[in-house]
């Protein structure tokens, strides 16, 4: 199994020497100074990175910690590369969340055993957390890996100036569902919504998950208002043509779904427009839990206006479900059919 392992250090010639001791072990990328290796840390998301305690300008330590701080990074293992020796040095990188020490000169065995280690073990934790991150029934990511795509993806959105849109899913009248037709059936009814959703995700950036019982979410980077509409209505036709029956439920005599929307874009009121080549300017008034409650409210809203449609909800700190607005169905895809 490749990984990718990044190396940082002041000393091309290090460097050199290191990715050569490591071939074979996965894909290098390098960095002389911490603002490039900052850079390569937040966009490549090495599985470990090999960091020269010194160097000139931000240092190793302060280049840990920033990783550390940030809930989409700090999983990744830090081996320090140093020719300090004292205890002291050690502790202090330890408890910023170093993984190991290497000393300089470096040694070929003993940096090859240190960062197999640190790769195995990151191996082990991931596949740890995929197994807690997975929901049983429709085997789709749970609550638990959504919101830290979400985290992850607004923090990257925000980089790169992008745009994001969140959908909320329920299922309607599921309690009214489980009533009449048992949980067997309803475990059953769910793996197919869960498998029409996936059908609709044509975009690789597209991430689906089970939110809770009723709910999904699809969140969906470099989407705006305009494309993240027609995306509702795609879910809401997608549900529907599954056609399982429902005969309990007011809406329809079959399994219908409540989406609600909201976005961060261009047309937002708390757009901040980033810097070209620098990042933000500034950080939006709003963040990634806003983009969730609000949508949510608008989720809300189109649950208790009688379900089987969708709602919008521009994002702001106030998500509450009377500021919602219903999608026209104007801007819904003409079908095939009617279109010729």
């Amino acid at each position: 199994m490749e990984h990718n392992i990044l190396l940082v250090d002041d000393d091309p010639g290090l460097i050199r020497v290191m990715a050569k001791m490591l071939a074979g072990l996965g894909q290098f990328r390098f960095a002389t100074e911490g603002e490039s290796a900052l850079r390569l840390v937040q966009d490549w998301r090495p599985d470990l990175l090999i960091l020269d305690a010194e160097l000139p300008g931000m240092s190793g330590f302060q280049i840990c910690e920033k990783v550390k701080s940030d809930p989409s990074l700090r999983d990744i293992p830090i081996i320090f590369v140093t020719s300090h020796s004292d205890h002291e040095f050690e502790v202090r990188g330890l408890e910023i969340g170093a993984a190991d020490f290497i000393a300089k000169p470096v040694n070929e065995a003993l940096v090859l055993a240190r960062v197999k280690t640190q790769l195995r073990i990151k191996r082990l934790t991931d596949d740890l957390r995929r197994s807690a991150t997975k929901d049983q029934v429709t085997r789709l990511p749970n609550r638990l890996s959504f919101e830290e795509t979400l985290s992850k993806e607004w923090a990257r959105n925000l980089r790169s100036g992008g745009e994001i849109g969140l959908l909320m899913i329920e299922v309607d009248h599921l309690d009214a569902y489980t009533e009449r037709y048992g949980h067997a059936m309803v475990d059953q009814t769910m793996r197919k919504v869960a498998g029409a959703l996936n059908r609709t995700c044509d975009h690789p950036a597209h991430f689906l998950a089970r939110f809770d019982r009723s709910t999904f979410a699809l969140l969906m980077p470099d989407a705006d208002r305009s494309s993240a509409e027609a995306r509702a209505h795609v879910v809401i036709d997608a549900v529907e043509k599954l056609a399982i029956e429902h005969q309990t439920s007011p809406v329809s005599t079959h399994v219908t779904c409540s989406v609600g929307l909201s976005v961060y874009d261009r047309a937002s009121d708390g757009w901040v427009e980033p810097l070209q080549g620098s990042g933000l300017a500034e950080f939006p008034a709003c963040d990634s839990n806003d983009l969730r409650h609000c949508a949510l409210g608008a989720q809300e809203r189109a649950r208790r206006s009688g379900g089987g449609q969708s709602w919008w909800l521009d994002i702001s700190r106030d998500s509450s479900s009377m500021r919602a607005q219903e999608i026209s169905p104007f801007s819904r895809p003409v079908p095939l059919q009617a279109a010729a």
